[in-house]
């Protein structure tokens, strides 16, 4: 694609992949807990060994970004560990989500014993640039990534409405594995990709 360069995301994008998070994933979870909440997470992923961002940019400015962890449930243990009493403190509504919190430190582990540790976390393009294939860059690139890293294997979840998230991973070769329920009995798809 001309005049998109994609790169690993570094400590001074989190609160752009805070921005974007927030703004054009609207469903889920972690969007509900703020801003301040994703910045550190955001900036979580882009210090730990087990996690990383790619970001896409335009003339300049980052216009999309995709976030992933070879395992999940190590990375949310890391956040917890290193970011978890800073991050209550300034976000308190976690407080009152404690439940939903668990469930998502719970969720990799419960039910499908196949699943890949590995995990696509999130992938989010600004709405003046979607459809402009950047979403698919980035999850290639990620896919990619993983692999280099020894992960023969990924997992992703998406709500089961959200038909253009799923045809982007359907379109970057994960196939359907399972229909979950995680928060509120929202029904979401687990795609899985496998290295062939």
């Amino acid at each position: 694609m001309t005049g998109i360069d994609v790169r690993r995301a570094g400590g001074a994008d989190a609160q752009r992949l805070a921005e974007l998070h927030a703004s054009r994933i609207s469903s889920g979870f972690l969007t509900s807990l703020g801003p301040r909440f994703l910045e550190r997470l955001y900036r979580r992923v882009v210090r730990s060994d087990n996690a990383f961002a790619f970001v896409a940019e335009e003339q300049g400015a980052v216009v999309a970004f995709c976030a992933a962890a070879e395992n999940v449930r190590r990375f949310y243990l890391e956040f917890v560990a290193h970011d978890g009493v800073a991050t209550v403190a300034t976000a308190p509504r976690i407080v009152r989500r404690l439940p939903r919190v668990l469930e998502t430190l719970r969720y990799p582990v419960t039910g499908d014993a196949t699943l890949p540790h590995a995990e696509i976390l999130a992938v989010a393009t600004d709405a003046t640039a979607s459809r402009g294939g950047y979403g698919r860059a980035l999850v290639q690139r990620s896919v990619d990534e993983l692999h280099a890293r020894g992960c023969p294997a990924a997992k992703v979840v998406a709500g089961s409405d959200n038909v253009a998230a799923l045809r982007l991973y359907e379109g970057c070769g994960f196939a359907p594995h399972a229909r979950i329920s995680i928060h509120d009995q929202v029904p979401s798809e687990v795609m899985v990709w496998a290295q062939s």
